[in-house]
């Protein structure tokens, strides 16, 4: 069953505080993998938007999955990126420019088996909804 928006976006609160309260020393992990915060430029607003992430590493790229808990929309993080590229990320007390960009086919096929082995709950999602689950790549800026 696919995750009460609410709910989804109440926690994501008390997170990103958390995260930004003690540098990601609380909340900077769930489910044994690394968390970063992701602040996006609103499609609408223009207004920065902050989103806690589960991501993966992978050379100097990092990787976030658009699942929104398996929901049938993408979250409002991605058609903030979809609009403006340009991000920031916080991982643990460093803060730095991102460019996101959201993975082609190759590198989804090359990445996905990564993701779930990394947390398994992904799937779950994929299955719970029909579309398919952006995967986004933030390149550091500069």
């Amino acid at each position: 069953m696919a995750m009460n928006p609410i709910l989804m976006k109440t926690i994501g609160k008390i997170h990103r505080g958390l995260y930004r309260l003690t540098g990601g020393a609380l909340g900077g992990r769930l489910a044994g993998n690394p968390m970063l915060l992701l602040t996006t430029t609103g499609k609408k607003t223009g207004k920065p938007r902050t989103t806690p992430l589960l991501y993966l590493q992978d050379a100097e790229n990092m990787v976030v999955v658009a699942s929104n808990g398996g929901n049938a929309r993408h979250p409002a993080w991605w058609f903030n990126i979809d609009a403006h590229a340009s991000a920031t990320v916080q991982v643990g007390k460093e803060t730095k420019r991102v460019r996101a960009e959201t993975a082609n086919d190759e590198e989804r096929g090359r990445l996905w088996p990564l993701l779930l082995e990394a947390y398994a709950g992904y799937q779950d999602y994929e299955d719970e909804t029909e579309r398919t689950i952006p995967l986004v790549i933030l390149r550091p800026e500069g």
